[in-house]
């Protein structure tokens, strides 16, 4: 259809590549310069073409044809927009326009001017009246207008493309998980993507003109001044720092600007700031495994030998009357040096989180069960527990460290204080417990290396196993663990990813498996929990089977599907509102696509249990509370 309307027009119309090899052109083209077939065909040589003119005279008597082609070709390969009127060999006039295409090439314009150029002759030899003068002007007005007319083309084409390229480029940054900005020499946003509220929550998206302090924050802008500064100074740099009022992780990468300003690069990495932490506590685990394995494999049977050799020295007759102390007092430390082992294992075996829908209330009502009849009658413990759903936490891990800590509270202050146990949501980014005491505190050097393992202030009472252990714990799901004084005591703060469970449902339930025997028994799996169940092989499927059925209560989802589209592509199809999803996989722990679909859903291990499957769903009698 466009070729047809191209050849209805009466300008011929040529387009050639950035390689001068013809695209496309209209019959009139081939009309008015009556070419062979080949040199209309796309593929044909702009170089071909104008030999074949130039040899059949339509420029007039060319001496040296080689050289005058190799001269049109130069001009050609300058890609600047023309405008040009020329007297062909068979008399007629034709003006040629020319304007460059934004990937190279050419897209040229001729139209026959005879008729025109005819009834300036003619008015120039009927108008006795008119002076010369007059005359040769509205022959130079006529000819300007012409060159402006197609100036003006040209110049709305350009718009036209660099409207279009602006657009692309808009749409583009918009789609990025990033902020894109670009703030000037005085530090005021000239540009932005308007992303920097997904990024940093509670910011504006509307910040062109204002100044980059003030659109961040007091705050946060003091945490990235001096990187900002370094770009300023004309150095690239990167800054990472936590948004204080909604606890993210935010890097940003400064890019000098030559005209004087920065580009800026925001992106939330608090997931992959999580995982990091995960596996870098994970790397050392392994490295102690590999020093202590060893060790403890010989100072075990030491021990053995020692608890043997004791024993067999308890049971020989006419021992003197001291030496019974002394032998249960070798038995005694050789006991204890067997129980170092044992923490010495927990904190260098490798172990495995196994997260389960866990209600927070009565997680620490069972811990003040275990924790209170080991206090002193003056020493109390306090508790301080908003209402929250159940979270995706490793309830027995958790449980100990916890445990560890309000002991080791205990332990501090001596017969009597108070002990405080508080939780807290920070946004949706953590779940955070506070330990807290109203003893001496942590000592200066207690601060620095209380997590270091083997530290301890309890003199031979301490092991110094408990805090590293509880740290380890904490690393090893994504947390943190900080150390602080208080005006009261000490103060210890635990943060783990927080992971909002499933809630409890027995709807209709929406499996995604490819597999057709894994599909099977699955869906007697969710059926024997309640669920009635629909089956999709693939992301495509799913989401047509979402669109129009909806009461479906829940998603289990492989994460490797059929098709190209992956369970975590399900994950970030799924929109406010949607139904709760849960994702399985046989991926290794540490494989990529299983560490980016933890970021979306709760994962399930191949193989699992129905037990396995009903722990990441909320109990009803929580929901009801």
């Amino acid at each position: 259809m466009t070729m047809a309307g191209l050849n209805l027009i009466a300008q011929a119309l040529s387009i050639y590549d950035r390689d001068l090899r013809l695209v496309v052109c209209n019959a009139p083209f081939q009309t008015m310069f009556d070419l062979p077939d080949a040199l209309v065909t796309p593929g044909a040589t702009f170089r071909d073409t104008i030999t074949h003119l130039a040899s059949r005279g339509e420029y007039g008597e060319v001496t040296n044809v080689p050289a005058f082609v190799s001269e049109r070709i130069s001009q050609a390969k300058a890609f600047q927009p023309h405008y040009m009127e020329r007297t062909r060999a068979n008399g007629r006039t034709i003006s040629v326009e020319g304007s460059p295409l934004p990937d190279g090439g050419w897209v040229t314009v001729y139209t026959d001017i005879s008729a025109t150029k005819a009834q300036e002759a003619l008015l120039r030899a009927r108008s006795d009246a008119l002076s010369d003068q007059v005359l040769a002007h509205t022959e130079a007005l006529a000819k300007t207008n012409r060159e402006r007319a197609a100036m003006i083309t040209t110049l709305e084409e350009t718009k036209r493309q660099l409207t279009a390229s602006e657009a692309r480029a808009r749409l583009t940054t918009e789609m990025m998980p990033a902020h894109i900005a670009h703030v000037d020499a005085d530090g005021r946003y000239t540009y932005s993507n308007q992303r920097l509220g997904a990024i940093i929550p509670h910011r504006p998206s509307d910040i062109l003109g204002q100044p980059i302090r003030e659109v961040l924050g007091h705050s946060n802008y003091d945490l990235i001044r001096d990187a900002l500064g370094t770009a300023y100074d004309g150095a690239p740099s990167v800054q990472e720092f936590t948004d204080e009022d909604s606890a993210r992780r935010i890097r940003v990468a400064f890019t000098p600007d030559r005209s004087g300003g920065v580009y800026i690069l925001s992106m939330d990495v608090t997931e992959e700031t999580q995982t990091r932490a995960a596996l870098q506590q994970t790397r050392r685990r392994a490295i102690a495994a590999q020093i202590t394995s060893g060790l403890a494999h010989d100072f075990s049977n030491l021990l053995t030998i020692i608890l043997g050799l004791q024993s067999r020295l308890d049971r020989l007759p006419a021992l003197p009357s001291d030496a019974a102390p002394l032998i249960e007092g070798t038995l005694n430390a050789a006991r204890r040096g067997g129980a170092l082992l044992s923490s010495i294992a927990q904190i260098s075996d490798p172990r495995s989180l196994r997260p389960t829908a866990t209600d927070v209330q009565g997680l620490l009502s069972d811990l003040a069960t275990l924790a209170e009849p080991t206090l002193p009658p003056a020493m109390r413990l306090t508790l301080n527990i908003p209402m929250l759903e159940p979270v995706l936490l490793d309830r027995g891990m958790l449980q100990d460290g916890l445990l560890n800590l309000i002991l080791n509270a205990r332990d501090a202050m001596g017969t009597a204080g108070e002990i405080t146990l508080s939780v807290r949501r920070v946004h949706d980014t953590w779940i955070e417990f506070r330990v807290s005491d109203t003893g001496a505190g942590f000592s200066k050097d207690a601060l620095t290396r209380a997590l270091d393992p083997f530290f301890t202030t309890k003199g031979a009472e301490g092991s110094g196993l408990g805090l590293p252990m509880v740290y380890d714990m904490t690393k090893l799901a994504g947390g943190d663990l900080k150390l602080a004084n208080t005006s009261r005591g000490a103060q210890v703060t635990l943060r783990l990813p927080y992971r909002a469970a499933v809630p409890a449902t027995t709807g209709l339930a929406l499996l995604v498996e490819d597999r057709d025997d894994l599909r099977a028994l699955m869906r007697d799996m969710l059926m024997d929990l309640g669920h009635s169940v629909i089956e999709a092989a693939s992301v495509d499927e799913a989401t047509a089977l979402l669109a129009d059925l909806p009461d479906i209560a829940l998603i289990l989802s492989d994460i490797q599907l059929e098709g190209t589209a992956t369970g975590t592509d399900l994950a970030r199809r799924l929109g406010a509102g949607a139904p709760p999803l849960i994702l399985m996989t046989s991926l290794p722990a540490d494989a990529p696509q299983f560490l980016e679909a933890q970021k979306h859903a709760p994962v399930l291990r191949k193989p699992f249990t129905p037990d396995d499957l009903a722990a990441l769903i909320s109990p009803q009698k929580a929901l009801a509370e």
